[in-house]
């Protein structure tokens, strides 16, 4: 059996070693060569894996340690019997903390009153949920708009985009990357939204008309950018414009990237029937990487700015983009994980 790895999933080397050979690779330069006589490939978003990549080798498992799926042709996977694996909910921990961090931030740092107001979540999915989850525990106000999950549970407990859109003091944008979904957040959508509101994209940049962004910018209180149209050639406009701007590194938590890893290991040895890896779990030994847990009960909108702060002083990420973002590859590779934040119900 025969392995072809991103050498950037973290915790995985030595793992299959006892019942593979594992060839590691930087994603961006896996080649076809390279999987010619490999069973398995296991990738983060930067190998783009299709017909040019894949036709004509062994590949029988594509296994993604990540929730996005965008950069695999699934329909070609599906024609040629190639299965493919995602990390589903991976990194709904850190995108959430992330979330929060830099809105209580970005509202210290210009003086916006968010307490109270309405929350919008479009997608709520596993990432999604767990933000709407989040804000309601602090008191927001939360509208969730995913039309797939209301045509499967009933319209119950969603609402239009529209409705969403023209009543949210804050727009959360956590949807994946598909023809239904890229350019959604066009000019039409900004101009739905309400003068003076927050926006914010931690889901895949695609799904952002930038430029229809840059031109309405003026209207917003805020605006929040983790990922970005043609990463890694980011477009240094709008990094000039948004309030925040991160590598795309939302869900870069150490509970996050574990479970990619985790996921990601176990579906292979599902697969392969490697019983001594149907139950793998990355584990980092450090005491110092555990989650933390909060008690933001009672906390008024300047207590909870500083906790989320303290716990991930997301302004940092900011400045170090912000000065060499022709580096935005080297950021996310070197990134230094962050701890993740549990809360008391």
């Amino acid at each position: 059996m025969k392995i072809v790895a991103d050498i950037d999933v973290p915790f995985l080397e030595g793992v299959f070693e006892p019942y593979a050979e594992v060839i590691y690779k930087k994603g961006t330069e896996i080649s076809h060569d390279d999987l010619a006589d490999a069973d398995v490939l296991i990738v983060r978003t930067r190998t783009r894996c299709d017909a040019a990549l894949l036709e004509g080798t062994k590949v029988s498992m594509v296994a993604t340690a990540t929730i996005g799926m965008d950069h695999i042709d699934l329909d070609y996977c599906r024609e040629h019997g190639i299965e493919v694996t995602n990390a589903a909910g991976c990194n709904a921990g850190g995108v959430m903390q992330y979330v929060f961090s830099a809105l209580y931030g970005v509202a210290a740092r210009k003086g916006i009153k968010i307490d109270g107001g309405t929350f919008g979540v479009i997608g709520a999915g596993n990432v999604g949920e767990k933000v709407a989850k989040m804000a309601e525990h602090l008191g927001f106000n939360v509208l969730r708009c995913d039309p797939p999950r209301a045509a499967k549970e009933g319209p119950e407990g969603f609402c239009s985009l529209e409705h969403l859109l023209e009543n949210s003091q804050i727009v959360t944008l956590h949807v994946p990357l598909d023809e239904t979904t890229r350019g959604m957040a066009n000019e039409d959508f900004f101009t739905l939204m309400q003068p003076g509101a927050i926006f914010i994209n931690s889901a895949r940049g695609e799904v952002v008309d930038e430029q229809a962004l840059i031109t309405t910018s003026p209207k917003f209180g805020a605006i929040i950018i983790d990922t970005w149209n043609n990463e890694p050639d980011v477009n240094e406009e709008l990094i000039d414009l948004v309030d925040i701007a991160t590598p795309h590194i939302a869900g870069y938590s150490f509970q996050g990237k574990q479970n990619g890893t985790t996921m990601t290991v176990k579906s292979v040895a599902a697969r392969f029937g490697i019983d001594e890896l149907r139950n793998f779990q990355a584990v980092d030994d450090l005491p110092d990487h555990g989650p933390v847990l909060l008690d933001l009960k009672g906390k008024n909108q300047g207590e909870i700015a500083a906790v989320f702060q303290y716990n991930y002083p997301i302004f940092t990420d900011d400045f170090r983009f912000r000065m060499e973002p022709e580096k935005f590859e080297k950021l996310r590779t070197e990134y230094q994980y962050r701890r993740e934040i549990y809360y008391v119900e």
